[in-house]
């Protein structure tokens, strides 16, 4: 059959497939980035919780011992609280008998609210400087907070010092704590405490123009004459102590309502407030403590009413309106995802590894009783099969790879007869198979052309045509070693095997692709099927080499065009018919892999998404009883949860390794990583025992945990996503170089 050309001058008219072809390829692209736009959306999510924690972006570096020669003394010796009405930096002390309360690096979800109840019993105001990270983790607490009556400040976003930080740091610290006190309480508010300060006379040529900057930006700042040292946990009669102010000195005193251990702050706060009453002292806020610098001279903040006080709490705090509440609520709303996010992806994330682990263990145990029990030197499937099979070999475009492919079956010990079934090829695949016979003196074999009509009509075609019961399928591009088709017909002894599935090899192994696919056939793909076997659930039968017993596909309908796995198809329907499949690991063929990434994308996304598809198709076989049932009982949830589901998860696992590295632990997510890649390379390492493979190849694992694993993820999670969008594939053509030859110039 030849292809028409088109007139001169007039350009042909794309084909039915061509057009087919091209919207597959058109709907793909976008299904690729969203895939990617999911997993960068999850990465985004945990870099987000990362920077709420303070562990990205954090310094937690502390100046001291800087000198102060540029701070006007005024400031040095002045009271806590500095601003900057009118451009002139001034300083405001808290007048006798008074107390301004604060608490530092809140809120806390389990001591804050502990605090504000105290706070409320006695009836007591005080001013919280807030970490913008907490206020966007726990924001129910700053609105109770303000609601009762506290007033707020910033402690920056991240707590960290702001005297080594540059200007736009200082900006973000800033503006993204303001955000999140809108999105949470909807205010803002002028007052600034920054982490690690002490009493102004602290202040350094560093830290003044950080207090400048912001005191020229509407800033007050406030500072500390009077420290509980809460935080040192010196027990509580101490913390009492240490908060009181001597004589009748007013004072700004330092509490902490989080950034640790707070019990003891909580037991020393009620005590605290009876003594200073009972020594005549008020309390107020910050804010209360400028309204009454402000008021007339010699006004004691209990001459301050309940407007007054509210003044002063405006005075400081303003209702966040426009731009800035919305963005502040959209803050608090992506806040609230990574909050649920992360605990849900780390539950499901340690359930995946679990199910994981359990897998390896389940691959190695049923694998060393497979090989064992099909290795003892009694074992046999009954008598052996000796007479002819067929062996059909579909082609399309094959011409570097079809003469090897013949000359290998050339040197088959078993009888066989060959039905190359070519698909409509354009390259002369069907002259060379015909000439390849003729050289080789082959007379068993016969080469059917037919117009192009996919694999599984090409195969149909040499099932039909076969000339034996039993059927040996093999792709064009690969090669069987002499011993491979009797060692693959002999569990058809056993009447109740319909199917045998072989030992595929990777033949170009010499690349780091190949090696990496090498890899994976030995350890994923053999492991897997010694344990399918067992398990009497064998979920598909490669297309590089498998045997039938001709009647049982014939029964089946043939090989289905419904799906692009036309291999798992089959294999799945045998099961369904009551047929036992069965794996003989030392029939080898030899094949050849593809040799580029986007010929590996493109192999990979048409298994998985085959795979989906024949699983979709036989889904009712969850509710087959008896033995046609085994697959829908074991094999089904098996390749759902070990094929879908946990490789989908797998990318996950490697983004939340990596934030557990850069936030959290480094060393210890380093060493869990090296010790699941160890049990990773133990499982391996047997598959390679088993197989009797070289151990080199396993030198390019950790590579390949790096690079080709996370490309096999971003395959699956592609087809997924196609599957769900209800996308359609063809089956595509690989290119081959035909480098395959013999078997044993393959090892």
């Amino acid at each position: 059959m030849t292809t028409p050309t088109s007139s001169r001058g007039r350009r042909r008219a794309p084909t039915r497939i061509e057009r087919a072809a091209g919207r597959a390829a058109a709907l793909q692209r976008p299904r690729v980035i969203l895939a990617l736009l999911l997993l960068l959306a999850l990465t985004c999510v945990m870099l987000l919780d990362g920077y709420l924690r303070a562990e990205v972006g954090g310094d937690q570096r502390v100046r001291s011992n800087a000198d102060s020669s540029k701070v006007p003394d005024s400031i040095l010796n002045g009271g806590p609280i500095l601003t900057f009405r009118g451009g002139r930096a001034t300083t405001v002390s808290v007048p006798d008998k008074t107390i301004a309360l604060t608490f530092d690096d809140g809120p806390n979800p389990t001591w804050t609210p502990k605090v504000l109840a105290i706070l409320r019993k006695y009836d007591v105001p005080a001013t919280f400087f807030l970490v913008g990270s907490m206020v966007s983790r726990y924001p129910g607490i700053v609105k109770t907070m303000v609601a009762q009556g506290d007033e707020v400040g910033v402690h920056t976003f991240t707590h960290v010092d702001l005297s080594y930080q540059s200007d736009t740091r200082i900006r973000r610290e800033m503006e993204q704590t303001q955000l999140a006190l809108a999105g949470a309480a909807g205010i803002t508010t002028t007052l600034f405490r920054a982490p690690y300060s002490s009493e102004t006379d602290a202040i350094d040529d560093y830290s003044w123009p950080v207090y400048e900057k912001l005191g020229k930006e509407g800033y007050t700042s406030v500072f500390v004459d009077t420290d509980s040292d809460d935080w040192k946990r010196p027990g509580v009669s101490k913390i009492v102590r240490w908060a009181t102010p001597q004589g009748t000195e007013g004072a700004s005193v330092l509490f902490h309502d989080a950034g640790g251990e707070r019990s003891q702050t909580v037991a020393a706060l009620p005590r605290y407030i009876q003594k200073m009453r009972a020594k005549g002292y008020t309390f107020t806020t910050i804010s209360g403590v400028l309204q009454q610098q402000r008021a007339a001279a010699g006004q004691s903040a209990s001459g301050l009413g309940t407007a007054q006080q509210t003044d002063a709490l405006q005075a400081a705090q303003h209702r966040a309106t426009g731009m800035t509440l919305y963005e502040g609520k959209a803050l608090i709303a992506a806040v609230a995802v990574a909050e649920w996010t992360l605990p849900v992806l780390s539950v499901g994330l340690i359930i995946v590894g679990v199910a994981v682990m359990g897998r390896f263990a389940m691959m190695v145990v049923l694998a060393r009783r497979h090989h064992r029990q099909r290795n003892r030197r009694r074992f046999g499937w009954g008598p052996p099969v000796t007479r002819p099979v067929s062996v059909i070999v579909p082609a399309y475009n094959e011409k570097e790879c079809i003469a090897n492919t013949l000359e290998s079956l050339a040197l088959s010990t078993h009888p066989i007869e060959i039905i190359v079934v070519d698909d409509g090829s354009t390259d002369g695949t069907c002259d060379i198979a015909r000439a390849a016979a003729e050289s080789l003196g082959m007379t068993n074999v016969r080469v059917i052309r037919q117009e192009n009509a996919g694999k599984p009509a090409a195969l149909n075609n040499g099932v039909r045509s076969a000339s034996y019961d039993i059927v040996v399928m093999m792709d064009g591009d690969t090669v069987f070693e002499p011993e491979t088709v009797r060692h693959l017909v002999q569990p058809f002894a056993d009447p109740s095997v319909g199917a045998v599935a072989g030992n595929a090899k990777v033949g170009n192994r010499n690349t780091v692709i190949g090696a990496w696919q090498h890899i994976e056939y030995v350890m994923g793909f053999n492991l897997d099927r010694r344990m399918y076997d067992l398990l009497r659930c064998m979920p598909t039968i490669p297309g590089a080499i498998g045997a039938f017993r001709r009647e049982a596909v014939l029964a089946a309908g043939g090989m289905s065009e419904d799906t692009l796995a036309e291999d798992t198809d089959i294999t799945i329907a045998l099961h369904r018919a009551g047929w036992r499949v069965v794996y003989q690991e030392h029939a080898r063929a030899w094949t050849e892999a593809p040799g580029s990434l986007k010929q590996l994308w493109s192999q990979r996304y048409r298994w998985s998404y085959g795979t989906m598809q024949a699983l979709w198709k036989h889904r009712k076989s969850l509710t087959d009883r008896g033995p046609s049932g085994r697959f829908g009982r074991v094999g089904m949830p098996l390749v759902v949860i070990f094929q879908i589901v946990t490789p989908v998860f797998a990318p996950l696992i490697d983004v939340f390794t990596l934030y557990s590295m850069l936030f959290v632990d480094f060393r210890a997510a380093l060493l869990a990583w090296l010790a699941v890649l160890g049990v990773q390379l133990a499982c391996a390492a047997y598959a390679f025992r088993l197989d009797r493979e070289k151990y080199r190849y396993l030198l390019m694992m950790p590579l390949q945990q790096l690079a080709y694993r996370q490309m096999m993820y971003l395959v699956l999670i592609h087809s997924c996503i196609t599957a769900l969008t209800g996308g359609r594939l063809r089956w595509q053509k690989l290119r081959r170089t035909g480098e395959v030859g013999t078997p044993a110039g393959a090892r």
